[in-house]
């Protein structure tokens, strides 16, 4: 591991106490999905869709003014809409626990999702399903398998597609955690699957769309010269998971998955463009009390080093 952030050391977000991270990968590794399960008392949760392409569900329900206090998971697919369908297997597996929002009728698991698009011509049937999801939830709970890589809703993930497919490198799945001075614990996971390039810290492209000569093209660039159009590769998005021990109510949680967002533009150029759908998740599962402008600090530290993460940076 390496020290990141505030020097601390960088682990994951298992970190945060309650947290559970599980990946389920598919069709010979091109697709897949990732759980993040939530304490069995759930989590209060926030959501900030900053892209202009997004495929979610269940996202209304985290509005600071609906009825629906916590959430029990979130799943990050692949498969573009069809993966949608994963979340149903999380459903079951939550339900099968007895997890969920109370009602007349039994708990009613809630569990909001997002995907990323990673379909390619010819294999617009591999998407992640129902059993999919089951089994990523099941591996979250058992602990099992690793929490970053090409994995999970980042198998076929890629990065740098300003000039096409061809030219784009792998993305995947990275994840991130500190501590506060306070004690309080913030851990993030990004599944990077974006149209820009991506930058370490230090402003220099680790991942991106490849030149033909030879380097990095240097996305942002080329859209400032006006040197390029977009190339032929469907659909980006990248996708976060803040979570934190600290207590926050909706509005609170909704405004930490806000601020996070600015570890997408500190780490992606470009991003939040008409061709992402860039969606952050914030969770809130602990009583701990913690300054505000120091949690969306970390928050944005972490999430950032989760995308530099996820394609080995």
């Amino acid at each position: 591991m390496r020290a990141r952030g505030l020097g601390l050391l960088c682990k994951m977000l298992r970190e945060v106490p309650g947290i559970r991270v599980g990946h389920d990968t598919v069709r010979g590794g091109r697709t897949g999905c990732t759980v993040v399960l939530c304490p069995p008392g759930g989590a209060v949760a926030g959501v900030d869709v900053r892209g202009s392409a997004p495929g979610t569900r269940e996202t209304d329900l985290l509005r600071p003014e609906a009825l629906v206090e916590r959430i029990h998971a979130v799943v990050l697919c692949g498969g573009s809409a069809f993966g949608l369908a994963a979340a149903d297997g999380v459903m079951t597996y939550l339900s099968e626990r007895g997890v969920g929002f109370a009602t007349p009728a039994g708990p009613v698991p809630i569990v909001p999702a997002a995907v990323i698009y990673d379909l390619v011509a010819g294999r617009r049937r591999e998407h992640p399903g129902a059993r999919s999801g089951y089994r990523a939830a099941l591996a979250a709970e058992q602990g099992a398998g690793e929490v970053e890589g090409r994995v999970g809703a980042g198998a076929g993930a890629r990065v740098g597609k300003l000039l096409g497919r061809a030219a784009s490198m792998p993305g995947g799945v990275g994840s991130a955690w500190l501590r506060l001075p306070s004690g309080v614990s913030v851990g993030a996971l990004a599944v990077v699957n974006a149209l820009g390039d991506v930058v370490d810290r230090q402003g220099a492209i680790v991942a991106g769309a490849r030149a033909p000569g030879g380097g990095f093209a240097d996305a942002f660039e080329l859209l400032l010269s006006q040197a390029s159009e977009v190339g032929e590769s469907g659909p980006n998005t990248t996708l976060g998971v803040v979570a934190t021990d600290a207590r926050l109510d909706r509005a609170g949680a909704s405004k930490l998955a806000q601020i996070a967002h600015d570890a997408l533009a500190l780490a992606i150029r470009p991003v939040h463009t008409r061709f992402d759908g860039d969606t952050v998740f914030a969770l809130s599962c602990g009583e701990l009390e913690c300054d505000p402008l120091s949690l969306g600090a970390a928050a944005v530290s972490t999430l950032r080093d989760a995308i530099i993460r996820a394609v080995g940076g």
